[in-house]
């Protein structure tokens, strides 16, 4: 299992919209000031704002709808325990856990993520996919590097979760995350351009 960092962010915003007194209403101002920030700059105030709010067992509720195998809250949200294969799973059906009224925004939102933070899968990602995305990272103690993706090109979708632990630096875990990308995207580079 693997620290999450921020890509748990994806599920704190789904969970958030499963509410049930927000899954079928308009979004209030507040509460779209703290999804946007949280999924398309990474904002951890906003985080932790929507963690406190869903609380744990909406999480996990998330977590067995979505088959996810082996996940775990911790006390401090960015150290939730997670796989790669449960995430990809997750982030291949993601829009089938939104709630229809707001499947729109969220999906949107995770193509808006800011120029600083799109690094490693999307660099190397096929041309004329729409790509769907959170990235995470820690540096403390040892740099955790992370990234999930929903890639589609209807009717087509495929999904990547690359989730790394004790790298050197930052860099050299976003140049290990687009080094693996470009290994399993090969294919599709190729039939895409």
């Amino acid at each position: 299992m693997y620290e999450s960092a921020s890509v748990v962010k994806v599920m704190f915003m789904v969970a958030l919209l499963r509410e049930p007194d927000v899954r079928h209403d308009a979004l209030s101002p507040g509460e779209r000031h703290l999804i946007g920030p949280m999924i398309k700059r990474s904002d951890n105030e906003a985080a932790t704002a929507v963690f406190d709010r869903v609380g744990e067992a909406a999480l996990y509720r998330l977590a067995r709808d979505a088959g996810m195998k082996r996940f775990q809250t911790q006390p401090t949200w960015g150290l939730t325990h997670i796989t790669a294969r449960d995430q990809a799973r997750f982030m291949f059906r993601l829009d089938r856990f939104i709630p229809k009224r707001h499947r729109g925004y969220a999906m949107h939102l995770l193509t808006r993520i800011v120029s600083s933070q799109r690094w490693g899968i999307p660099p190397v990602a096929p041309r004329g996919w729409t790509l769907h995305f959170k990235d995470g990272w820690s540096g403390a103690p040892s740099w955790r590097v992370n990234q999930v993706m929903l890639l589609r090109r209807p009717p087509r979708r495929l999904s990547l979760a690359i989730l790394t632990r004790e790298q050197p630096s930052m860099s050299y875990g976003t140049e290990s995350i687009e080094g693996v990308a470009r290994r399993l995207l090969r294919r599709y580079n190729r039939v895409s351009r």
